[in-house]
This record gives C-alpha cells, sequence and structure tokens, in this order.
C-alpha cells in the first residue's frame, strides 16, 4: 500500500476523536486531565445584513495525546 499524508493525517484525526471519546466516557480520571484554549467568547462581525461569529476552542488532553500516537503506529505498520 502506498503511504502519503493524508493517511497519516487521517488517522491523527481519528486518534483524536477517539481519544476525546474514552476521556468524555472517563471524566474524573487522569485520562482526561488536559488544557483547553482558544478564544473564550466568540467574537461576533455584525455589518448590519449579515452577522458573522467566529470561535475556537481546542482542548487536548491525555487520551487525545494517546490517541495520536496510536494513530502514529498504526501509520507506521502500513
Amino acid at each position: 500500500m502506498n503511504k502519503n499524508n493524508w493517511t497519516c493525517f487521517l488517522l491523527i484525526l481519528g486518534g483524536i476523536v477517539i481519544g476525546g471519546f474514552i476521556g468524555s466516557l472517563f471524566p474524573d480520571t487522569w485520562v482526561n486531565y488536559g488544557q483547553t484554549f482558544g478564544l473564550v467568547e466568540p467574537v461576533i462581525l455584525d455589518i448590519g445584513i449579515l452577522a458573522v461569529t467566529f470561535g475556537l476552542t481546542i482542548k487536548v488532553t491525555i487520551a487525545s495525546i494517546i490517541g495520536i500516537a496510536v494513530g502514529i503506529i498504526i501509520y507506521r505498520f502500513i
């Protein structure tokens, strides 16, 4: 099978999603320990006929880091 960057990106993204899901299953354990950063309140651009809201928050947990590592390991064995 031909390795490419999209395969690696999708495996890492899948690891983040699955790690976040596992972290939400165990909210009071060490796997859900992490840091949240980004915009606390969304930025609203209102120009009369159009209102656009911008917001981004990223939560990095131990479970998502483990998921990234598993995705990279799977990529190496493909």
